[in-house]
């Protein structure tokens, strides 16, 4: 008998590289899967639907919301997210990676006091700023929002039990995967696992 897995929360400011390290990790670490959230915001290029996000309507998205069909939902750079109640654990033995901003790390820590919380930081702010002007998705107006959103976001880093520093994305992933091996292993959950005949070490 398998039990529950484990809530990997990963939150990042805009520009530091976060999709590409889920995406990556998800293809490297067995037992893994993503929380595809709702989003009220339009797909960007190479976005798909049902797999990067599930993308709705404001009107869709609150109709969700009245149902109590989300863990958590937030509002954030002008456009609402959600993390579906089902996704959190949608088959016992596989971890889960939610990705999410503060707010929504927080509120899941709250309704999930055993989720593990990773916090991705830039070199500096003046390359999360480059990285966000290279990849020419934003407008003028809506990179200084990020950049502002993202130092609000820095100050919240305490919050989290891991930071992981993405200045080179493969030590980037190795740590990343270092941390998820390290939680798989905890000696209370190999103990509790262990009784239910799980091998995750």
């Amino acid at each position: 008998m398998e039990g529950k897995g484990i809530l990997f929360v990963i939150s990042a400011p805009s520009g530091t590289g976060k999709t590409t390290l889920i995406k990556e990790l998800l293809k490297r670490v067995p037992r893994l899967s993503f929380s595809v959230s709702y989003t009220t915001r339009p797909p960007r290029e190479g976005e798909i639907d049902g797999v990067d996000y599930r993308f709705v309507s404001e009107s869709e998205f609150f109709k969700l919301v009245q149902e109590g069909k989300f863990a958590e939902w937030a509002q954030v750079h002008g456009a609402f997210y959600g993390t579906p109640k089902e996704n959190l654990f949608p088959k016992p033995g596989t971890d889960v990676i939610l990705d999410l901003d503060p707010q929504g790390a927080r509120k899941i820590k709250e309704i999930h006091p055993n989720a593990v919380l990773i916090f991705i930081i830039p070199p500096s702010l003046k390359e999360m700023e480059k990285r966000l002007r290279e990849r020419g998705k934003d407008s003028e107006e809506a990179i200084q929002r990020r950049l502002t959103n993202a130092k609000m976001e820095l100050d919240q880093v305490k919050l989290y039990e891991y930071t992981v520093l993405n200045d080179d994305i493969e030590k980037a992933l190795e740590c990343l995967k270092a941390i998820i091996l390290a939680e798989r292993c905890k000696t209370q959950r190999v103990f509790r696992e262990a009784l239910n005949g799980e091998d995750n070490c």
